[in-house]
């Protein structure tokens, strides 16, 4: 475990630079109150609204059911069938989340447009499961009235589900709209940027429009503007404080009479984790290859066709990073109670109540999350907590605030973080909202660290990178971590912090 904790007066420690584009004001996030860093946006959880749908083609099955004699009705034959509806909506993309903002949960836009494709394949399957019934059973076959009965009503049942289920979607996508920036020239970006502002229900909210110099026709500020005041972003520096201020998941490119988005552009936001998604006239956005199912009517962005470029998805071995996470905090919680429960005794002792120190931190993605640790010192207010650096041999420091610092006991809390998903166990340690708009300012890769979990330890720390240590060649350590990660590099990285905490160099 490590500490971050660094001297105010040291010598790799540098000034704030003034932001590059002359003062530039991000659009602020909602509920942000002024705070120089602040969290994504709530987002509409996929997996439950996967699980939803799911959840509904298991229930619609029973109505189907009430109209069978009890010979027919057998649970091998209800569970074959919803596991048949199941499977083959699965392999159409009914449950693929392929689509942006209110569609985000299937590939298609609504009820209208599934229809075809659940009325078709329920009826295959109840046809399927009427042959194989009276090939098993004759007596028991299904008579042509009772099979369109059954079909009918598990159809209307499932798509009374699935309608709720999207009409839920919806109310969520809108009322809590993803982040996204818009790239192209001005004029035609910020008409679009205009008509999602108008339009919420697409589940968009565009918080920035990115735009290449040669892209600027006029001075900023010279001519009526088409579209929303939002801000521009022309260098690589603006776009990296806007995905991390804003929470941005999405990067809409409005397509040119020229062709394709520039390479660097793409690049850059694909370096951010950033879903990239092509937007314009169906002409401009590309032919479909020959065969593809055209995509549905209802898919749109109040008539702009669009598609998908390139998503982050998830890195290969991240559920294995997650599962040694998970396993690793358990039990090293377990193995440490003694050790925490002395640690809370002796700060309860010297410092009296508020064993805990709470902090605001910066992790994957640019969320915010709450870190834990053991209070070793009392700031004097809210403000020093969040923009002083802790400093090695504060006059403030009691005996027992040392020896946690020294020996990194205080870190043990974040065991807690980690188990809740906050934290790995392994990553760039976290910093403050403050301090990572500072830093994302004054180092170009800064921001780029955000694009894995923040950790307990990393490779920064292993190699002697904490204290009074300089922020540019931990960034550096960070980006190269995350480069070439892999689930051995995790286990080696910490039983070398391991061996570091026989010797502590602490803060």
């Amino acid at each position: 475990m490590t500490t971050e904790s660094t001297s105010t007066s040291g010598a790799h420690t540098t000034r704030a630079a003034r932001p590059a584009g002359g003062g530039l004001a991000l659009a602020p996030q909602r509920g942000a109150r002024g705070r120089t860093a602040a969290p994504r946006p709530r987002q509409a959880p996929q997996a439950p609204f996967v699980a939803a749908l799911v959840a509904v083609e298991c229930a619609a099955v029973l109505p189907a059911a009430a109209v069978l004699t009890p010979g027919q009705r057998s649970a091998a034959l209800l569970l074959q069938l919803t596991a048949c509806v199941v499977a083959l909506h699965a392999r159409a993309g009914l449950y693929r989340p392929t689509a942006l903002g209110a569609v985000r949960a299937g590939r298609y836009a609504g009820l209208l447009d599934e229809l075809p494709v659940l009325a078709g394949r329920l009826a295959a399957v109840w046809c399927a499961a009427a042959a194989l019934l009276a090939a098993r059973s004759p007596e028991q076959a299904l008579g042509p009235g009772t099979l369109a009965g059954a079909y009918a009503l598990h159809l209307a049942a499932v798509c009374a589900g699935r309608a709720a289920v999207h009409h839920r979607r919806r109310r969520v996508a809108r009322d809590q709209p993803r982040a996204a920036l818009v790239v192209g020239a001005p004029p035609a970006a910020q008409r679009l940027a205009a008509l999602l502002l108008q339009h919420p229900d697409h589940g968009v909210r565009p918080v920035g429009l990115v735009a290449a110099p040669q892209d600027i026709p006029q001075p900023a500020g010279a001519g009526p503007s088409p579209g929303p005041a939002l801000p521009l972003l022309v260098s690589p520096e603006d776009v990296q404080r806007a995905v991390i201020q804003n929470g941005v998941q999405d990067v809409l490119f409005v397509t040119a009479d020229e062709g394709a988005p520039r390479a660097e552009q793409l690049a850059l936001m694909h370096r951010h984790g950033c879903a990239t998604w092509l937007v314009g006239p169906p002409a401009r956005v590309g032919a479909r290859p020959a065969g593809a199912v055209p995509e549905p009517m209802g898919r749109h962005l109040w008539g702009y066709a669009f598609h998908l470029l390139q998503g982050p998805g998830p890195r290969p071995g991240r559920a294995a990073k997650r599962a040694l996470d998970v396993a690793g905090a358990g039990l090293l919680l377990l193995a440490a109670a003694p050790v925490l429960l002395l640690c809370a005794v002796a700060v309860r002792l010297a410092d009296g109540p508020g064993v805990l120190f709470r902090q605001e931190r910066v992790g994957e993605g640019g969320r915010l999350f709450t870190l834990l640790k053991f209070r070793t010192l009392r700031p004097a207010d809210e403000r020093e907590a969040a923009t002083r650096w802790s400093v090695a041999h504060d006059e403030r420091l009691g005996t027992v605030g040392s020896f946690l610092r020294r020996t990194s006991l205080d870190e043990l809390p974040q065991l807690w973080n980690v188990l809740r998903g906050d934290m790995s166990l392994v990553g760039p340690r976290p910093e403050r909202p403050y301090f990572v708009e500072r830093f994302s300012r004054l180092h170009g890769d800064y921001a780029a660290r955000h694009r894995m979990p923040a950790g307990l330890t990393g490779l920064a720390q292993v190699h002697g990178l904490r204290g009074d240590t300089s922020i540019e060649d931990r960034c550096r350590f960070d980006n190269h971590y995350i480069d070439h990660w892999s689930l051995g590099q995790d286990v080696r990285i910490l039983l070398r912090t391991a061996a570091t905490l026989i010797r502590p160099a602490g803060s």
